[in-house]
């Protein structure tokens, strides 16, 4: 379910509930400030808070026994459980965040092209962010979570990446060898020389 609710008879109200936890660099990390609010009020509390900003509580409860979930899976494996949290007042290093989630996500990627659209790697399909995506600028990189197709071919849970983190954390998928022929093939060749002189330099 979503997150975020935006009934039509209170649109603005919702929009602007949402703005508060906005980030730039997109909806992933607007997803985590918002669970990150959401967490630091008392259960008490926590139904009128997501009635007052216009979130679906259920998704919030659902985000919370993953969670409960994943840290139990870790402990039981001895895992090291890390946050980039480490004031605890949700101040996040969003760049990390941003590299994990491109770790995971690195072949669901779309680069910008001249003409203003996107285009997805490998398989080329033209796709718009969608309108409901907090990112509101063209950056070059981005990855999704979800492909809608509605009027238009959509990708939703938008955040930007770079093409420096997707050639060095995955090679084998960016292989030029085996690229299509497109816009985003010359920018990954710069990315590799760049990869490579900086680890020539190192040496």
């Amino acid at each position: 379910p979503q997150v975020f609710m935006r009934p039509r008879e209170a649109a603005k109200a919702a929009d602007e509930a949402k703005a508060q936890f906005a980030h730039s660099d997109g909806d992933h990390l607007t997803l985590l400030n918002a669970y990150s609010a959401y967490a630091s009020v008392t259960k008490a509390e926590r139904k009128k808070w997501c009635w007052d900003n216009f979130i679906n509580e259920r998704s919030m409860q659902s985000a919370q026994n993953v969670r409960r979930q994943l840290t139990g899976i870790m402990n039981k494996l001895q895992l090291p459980i890390l946050t980039t949290d480490r004031r605890g007042d949700g101040s996040f290093d969003y760049t990390s965040v941003r590299l994990a989630l491109t770790s995971g996500m690195f072949m669901q990627v779309a680069y910008l092209q001249k003409q203003g659209n996107y285009l997805t790697v490998k398989d080329n399909q033209v796709v718009y962010i969608h309108p409901g995506s907090v990112i509101d600028s063209k950056p070059e990189w981005v990855m999704f979570e979800e492909f809608a197709l509605t009027t238009k071919n959509y990708i939703r849970t938008v955040s930007t990446t770079r093409v420096e983190w997707l050639v060095e954390m995955a090679p084998h998928y960016y292989d030029l060898a085996n690229f299509p022929e497109c816009e985003a093939k010359a920018e990954l060749e710069l990315a590799y020389r760049r990869l490579a002189h900086s680890r020539s330099n190192k040496m």
